[in-house]
């Protein structure tokens, strides 16, 4: 008999489905094994008004397969212009969850994003009084900042200043890739006003990866895989059990062609295999049984939001590991699934 775990079925706190062809593509597979998820915005245009975050939330669901309970959990993009007055409101009417601060130019589609935090710092104290999150993807912009120092300096520059100035704030750092972030929301999130997501990619690899035998562009993504003892500090954060880390997976889907190019786009694509991806990791670090803490109740605890019912089932293959295929989008396009350089043998077992 295979090794099975049954846990409550989990949600994914940070994801991209992007829209058109590749959303019906990719959607579906987040709806299988996540009960809600937060959606990105960085859509061309970003979605940065209630209204259309109601337009893509209904776009998302049109897709999803019939029968689905799957609930996209709607954010807005902030700029330098936005508006708080309509984020408030859409938070209110229960269509906006959280708001996504994109440093300008530091990743995919973040060109509209805020050129100066203070800027911003009138629609973060509306924020901090509705108690509207804050998701933020940490990087330091400035160009002469090495790529891989970049979430470190802005911790140091950006998040601990606004967080003085703004103590009551929920914030998420998301995709941690560093200990030295790893460190940070663990003695700084015991308040519950900060946590951070945890992508299963980086629990899988180092910047080595990226360069074995040759450019790997589909282990690419921003912020960018760093050095082992990075990888090392996630793992043990994802396993300790402590309550303000939890499960986002970042995944990006790109079609082959984007990343496989000459300047290929940022960006990893899990969502075909995510929760397989996080048990593996779980079980190689010998706490399996902590994966439902991760996964299912600590991303609820910290949203204010109620534990899903439904349960999921898990098996450990007992030979041959579980292999993804390429997905293909309606245009005929291939988007590549993460495959890590060890092998993946947990998979969702089917009912």
């Amino acid at each position: 008999m295979a090794p099975m775990l049954t846990i409550i079925r989990p949600d994914d706190w940070h994801v991209h489905l992007r829209d058109g062809e590749m959303l019906k593509a990719v959607a579906p597979l987040t709806a299988r094994q996540f009960a809600r998820a937060i959606v990105m915005p960085n859509l061309k245009p970003p979605v940065t008004t209630s209204a259309h975050a109601k337009t893509y939330r209904d776009e998302i669901l049109a897709v999803l397969p019939q029968g689905s309970t799957f609930t996209p959990l709607m954010t807005i993009y902030l700029t330098d212009a936005t508006d708080a007055g309509d984020l408030v409101q859409g938070h209110k009417d229960g269509i906006i969850t959280a708001a996504k601060l994109y440093p300008a130019n530091a990743t995919t589609n973040s060109e509209a994003g805020v050129t100066d935090i203070k800027k911003i710092y009138p629609v973060l104290e509306r924020m901090q009084k509705a108690g509207i999150p804050l998701l933020v993807h940490g990087e330091e912009t400035n160009p002469e900042i090495d790529v891989f120092d970049r979430e470190a300096v802005f911790i140091d520059k950006i998040l601990k200043p606004l967080r003085r100035d703004l103590p009551e704030l929920k914030v998420v750092l998301e995709h941690i890739t560093t200990l030295e972030a790893a460190a940070y929301v663990a003695n700084e999130g015991k308040k519950g006003r900060l946590a951070a997501t945890i992508t299963a990619h980086h629990l899988h690899i180092n910047r080595n990866a990226m360069f074995s035998g040759g450019i790997r562009p589909h282990f690419y993504c921003l912020p960018v895989a760093k050095r082992e003892k990075h990888r090392e500090a996630l793992v043990k954060a994802a396993i300790s059990g402590a309550p303000m880390f939890f499960l986002g997976t970042d995944t990006a889907p790109h079609t082959q062609a984007a990343k496989e190019s000459a300047c290929g786009c940022a960006g990893i694509f899990t969502a075909a295999n995510a929760l397989e991806l996080y048990a593996q990791a779980f079980d190689e670090a010998g706490h399996i049984e902590r994966l439902e803490g991760f996964a299912s109740r600590f991303g609820p605890a910290f949203y204010g939001l109620p534990v899903n019912k439904e349960l999921i089932k898990l098996e450990k293959a007992s030979g041959g590991e579980n292999k993804i295929k390429a997905i293909l989008t309606g245009g005929g396009q291939q988007i590549i699934p993460f495959v890590p350089p060890s092998p993946v043998l947990w998979r969702i077992a089917e009912s």
